[in-house]
């Protein structure tokens, strides 16, 4: 049973897959906002805040210290993430709340989703499909849009974690050499993977993918400085967070073939604005944020928040708290 007298307040801020709500329905005063995919207005958020108990967050929702300002009996924050880039986690501690994040449920679809980008750039498979689509395609051609090798080809990991390791495994399966940079600075017995500083990475891998957290340290780790040590041949994919990379060095080193392409499910800002100069080049394989977006793995994220949520407002130690 719960604490409180009545139903804790919660308010979930975009609707999320029926399995986790359903945890919720009977447990808690639920406020949920569903419209049409649209995240909460900040002055919407704001205005709800003095009620809250708790809230499940997206990355849409900037949970910092004005916001816990103004919900004063907020006990929990549950994040439908396994990052938390979105909040001031320094801030919650500070005031009792607690964080929690959605690690492990989407790790295989976030790197299924990871190497379908790889495959994708090296083949220009994206342009292939523009090029019917546009009815251009006029006959086979033995240079009609050569790509890259996948199998065999090296590949660099940024951030060696849960979905870093799991796009290791992938590779494996295609006979890559894999590299990858990180805190650990040792080679990965699981994966086979080897350990190189983040400037040797750089120049000696095909293709790199980066999965590291956004955070002061990471922000734009791929600037104009790390693109001019790629290879031309090489290419970036990102499934991680949009602030990892400079776009705008990115969309010059793109341009000026610096290069060869790149595979991007992440923008800074998201949704990318309609006519980014970034969405004007043939050699960028762009995606809406779709990392975790398999049916299993976003029920299996709204199972987890809620679970998370729940446990926090019954007095119980939570599955999976951020910790500083």
């Amino acid at each position: 049973m719960m604490a409180h007298t009545k139903k804790p307040k919660v308010l979930v801020t975009r609707k999320i897959p029926e399995k986790g709500l359903a945890l919720l329905r009977d447990k808690v005063d639920l406020d949920l906002w569903d419209y049409d995919e649209i995240p909460i207005p900040k002055e919407e958020l704001y205005a709800k805040a003095s009620k809250l108990d708790g809230i499940i967050a997206l990355l849409s929702d900037s949970m910092n210290a004005d916001f816990f300002d103004r919900a004063p009996q907020l006990k929990v924050v549950s994040n439908y993430a396994v990052g938390y880039d979105n909040i001031q986690v320094e801030e919650a501690i500070k005031r009792g709340i607690a964080v929690t994040n959605t690690p492990d449920v989407l790790t295989e679809a976030t790197a299924d989703l990871a190497f379908a980008l790889i495959l994708g750039t090296s083949r220009r498979i994206g342009e292939a499909e523009r090029l019917i689509r546009k009815g251009e395609w006029k006959s086979w051609g033995p240079t009609l849009l050569l790509g890259q090798d996948v199998y065999g080809s090296s590949l660099g990991i940024v951030g060696l974690g849960r979905i870093g390791k799991a796009v290791a495994r992938r590779a494996r399966g295609f006979n890559m050499t894999i590299f990858h940079t990180g805190r650990t600075q040792e080679d990965d017995p699981e994966t086979g993977s080897r350990w190189l500083p983040l400037e040797e990475l750089l120049a000696s891998s095909d293709i790199v993918t980066l999965h590291c957290p956004l955070d002061e340290n990471t922000r734009h780790i791929i600037n104009r400085e790390a693109l001019n040590l790629m290879k031309s041949s090489a290419i970036l994919v990102n499934t991680g967070r949009g602030g990892l990379i400079d776009q705008d060095a990115l969309y010059e080193a793109l341009a000026e073939k610096r290069i060869a392409a790149a595979g991007l499910d992440v923008f800074d800002p998201e949704p990318l604005p309609a006519g980014h100069r970034l969405l004007s080049l043939e050699n960028i394989l762009p995606l809406p944020h779709i990392g975790s977006a398999s049916i299993a793995a976003r029920e299996g994220m709204a199972v987890l928040a809620a679970k998370n949520l729940l446990a926090v407002l019954e007095g119980k130690e939570p599955l999976c708290r951020v910790t500083l």
